[in-house]
């Protein structure tokens, strides 16, 4: 789900489009479409007991495992998205958004997984589970496949509903060191500057975009929201294929 990124003092804070106000922006109607999908989120019992400690490890351990595959294929999708962007620095700046999901969240994940006793091996050759192989899958498809503005909606929930999760737990707090740890990269200030970063690019490149687009580029957005609550309800549930 989503990354924290040092910032490369790239110029990519971009005042709205001509003609187009903040109340305008089409980020704004991409988070009204997926609103009802994130207001479940928040509500999952993952999340909940992220919150309020109650979380059993188990259920975090399989989060973490699923998260770091998740995070390759992320990073592959970004960098065929850099490779589409029609700016230069929006290339630099996912270029390097691909490089450090590898670097510093994975970091996370796998510091806290050491700690519960899992080698590099053990996260290596954990099986995907069935809806993170859905997710992924669905990413790579539409930033291959589609133009640029409807792969940055793809990936786009990635990034914004893990931001505004962390804002909404950070608010909470936890009890349990290692939810904390992970509430807080998510809630950060430095975080919250790169998901601008993106918004103002999906912002910037849908002013151009008629109406067909627009609408591809919400359902893909839309989609990728309800990734976001199946994916923390796969790891509730410790997802497993059939036999």
């Amino acid at each position: 789900m989503n990354i924290t990124i040092r910032l490369l003092g790239l110029a990519l804070a971009l005042v709205p489009p001509a003609g187009m106000s903040a109340a305008e922006r089409f980020t704004d109607e991409l988070w009204n479409a997926a609103r009802p999908v994130y207001e479940k989120t928040l509500q999952h019992p993952f999340l909940t007991g992220l919150a309020d400690g109650t979380l059993p490890r188990s259920r975090f351990e399989f989060y973490l495992l699923q998260d770091s595959h998740y995070l390759r294929a992320f990073g592959q999708a970004l960098s065929v998205l850099a490779s589409k962007a029609p700016r230069e620095e929006w290339a630099i700046a996912l270029n390097e958004h691909a490089a450090d999901a590898l670097k510093t969240e994975r970091q996370l994940h796998e510091s806290i997984l050491a700690s519960y006793g899992l080698t590099r091996s053990a996260i290596a050759n954990a099986v995907v589970a069935p809806s993170n192989h859905a997710y992924t899958s669905h990413l790579l498809a539409a930033v291959h496949q589609r133009p640029f503005a409807e792969g940055l909606a793809a990936v786009l929930p990635c990034y914004w509903v893990y931001w505004e999760v962390g804002k909404a737990l950070k608010k909470k707090g936890s009890k349990n060191p290692d939810y904390q740890r992970w509430i807080d990269q998510y809630a950060a200030s430095e975080y919250g500057k790169v998901v601008r970063q993106v918004l103002d690019m999906m912002d910037a490149e849908a002013a151009s975009l008629d109406p067909r687009s627009r609408q591809a580029a919400k359902h893909l957005f839309v989609l990728s929201a309800r990734y976001e609550y199946m994916f923390w309800d796969m790891a509730w549930r410790e997802e497993k294929w059939v036999p």
